[in-house]
């Protein structure tokens, strides 16, 4: 049996359709266009994509916190609510 990480899948995935660019001053700029605000910057490009990594981990946890609506991404929908089980089930 596979296991799944949601969150770790997700992230996955966002990161799978980030846009990079090499500025003018030889830096990097990344960004996910689905997941406004995410932003970052690097002086290397795998400096810039564990930036982007980080600050789009930031920026679901806020997002989750604040009931943001989330983009749903390959069918992970993380706007829904959580159900839970009695103690007893475990």
């Amino acid at each position: 049996m596979k296991i799944r990480y949601i969150l770790t899948d997700y992230v996955n995935q966002q990161l799978a359709q980030a846009v990079y660019d090499k500025l003018e001053d030889g830096t990097f700029s990344g960004r996910i266009p689905s997941c406004k605000g995410v932003v970052a910057f690097g002086s290397t490009l795998r400096e810039c994509e564990e930036e982007l990594h980080s600050t789009l981990e930031d920026w679901i946890l806020v997002g989750l916190k604040l009931n943001h609506p989330l983009p749903v991404i390959a069918k992970i929908n993380l706007n829904t609510t959580p159900t839970y089980e009695p103690v007893e089930a475990v």
